[in-house]
């Protein structure tokens, strides 16, 4: 047996508890793991408080990251006692996820843990900063650079107290962009800039529907929000811009026209995480062992155990969190 965070809907009824659960129920997979650790993404929290469609399987064990050890396994790539981090591929949602003592997985979703992080760094990290790194990459790979490297400019990143932005604020603070954050908690300005924010901004100045074109001010953005947030951000991009978007926090639509595109050849880089090939992936963890302040990340986590994820889950969805949480799943 083992604890788990077990959601459950039968008849429209829906539950979320944590139980213990017979580790015969596990699904189908190469690889048996011991999870440390856990956190709450902004998914996470939809799937716990059954706010979104997230969960297509019931019942569900919900969490979409882990980190720990392998148990058991027939892959050809992992062995007992190896460390390992998961992010996305669907656990959580069609698949028994990692806000469990343990949990049976696909060898091919696994990545091995950078020796630089432990398991509680990695989902202080998960896919909220995982995201973020590959939303930096987006942004470099579409030529984006620090003053240092010959590039200039301000960074926007939207949601910036969110677990994605926080994150992309250390790290293009730590890599040497100027970065500005947007937030519709003044409070948190102080936060922020620790981080590596060079100045704050009101998420009001870009919730509301704007003109198709503005005022240049951006080199690059990292937007976790959506809707007229987004639209307005790649409305003030400047010539030859790069805008990553990887969220929906506000709504998931794009009131927008095609001017940045065809005047100023902005570019939209959409990022996925959860389905990202295994090279992108391990890309993306590598850079982040190289390039984030361990300090800094500390600086973001709140650790919690497994019983008060559910409650955290609803803080979250709620807008009382910032950063990122941390769930110990085991003993």
């Amino acid at each position: 047996m083992f604890q788990a965070l077990l959601l459950e809907k039968t008849d429209n009824v829906f539950t979320a508890r944590v139980q213990a659960i017979d580790e015969a129920r596990l699904p189908a997979g190469d690889v048996t793991v011991k999870v440390d650790y856990s956190c709450l993404n902004y998914k996470d929290g939809l799937a716990i408080t059954d706010k979104g469609p997230v969960v297509r399987r019931w019942p569900m064990v919900a969490g979409i990251d882990g980190a720990g050890t392998v148990l058991e396994s027939s892959h050809p790539a992992w062995k007992p006692g190896d460390a390992f981090v998961h992010n996305g591929w669907g656990v959580g949602e069609t698949h028994w996820g990692c806000l469990a003592e343990k949990a049976r997985l696909q060898g091919d979703w696994l990545v091995p843990l950078p020796p630089r992080f432990t398991a509680r760094q990695a989902m202080a990290i998960g896919t909220a900063g995982y995201t973020a790194m590959l939303c930096v990459l987006a942004l470099e790979d579409h030529g984006v650079k620090p003053a240092a490297q010959g590039g200039g400019g301000e960074i926007l990143v939207t949601g910036a107290t969110g677990g994605v932005g926080s994150v992309a604020i250390a790290l293009l603070g730590q890599l040497g962009y100027t970065v500005v954050a947007a937030t519709g908690k003044p409070a948190e300005e102080a936060y922020l800039k620790s981080l590596g924010a060079a100045s704050v901004i009101d998420r009001a100045e870009l919730a509301a529907p704007g003109k198709p074109l503005q005022k240049e001010r951006w080199a690059g953005v990292v937007d976790a929000v959506g809707s007229h947030t987004l639209a307005n951000a790649l409305a003030q991009t400047r010539y030859g811009g790069a805008v990553a978007a990887c969220g929906l926090a506000q709504a998931a639509d794009l009131p927008t026209t095609v001017m940045p595109f065809i005047l100023r050849g902005v570019t939209l880089a959409g990022v996925d995480s959860v389905m990202a090939p295994l090279a992108k992936r391990q890309r993306a963890w590598d850079r982040l062992a190289q390039d984030l302040d361990l300090d800094r990340l500390a600086s973001i986590v709140e650790e919690v155990p497994l019983e008060a994820a559910i409650d955290r889950a609803h803080q979250l969805m709620a807008g009382k969190v910032r950063g990122r949480v941390v769930v110990k799943t085991g003993a």
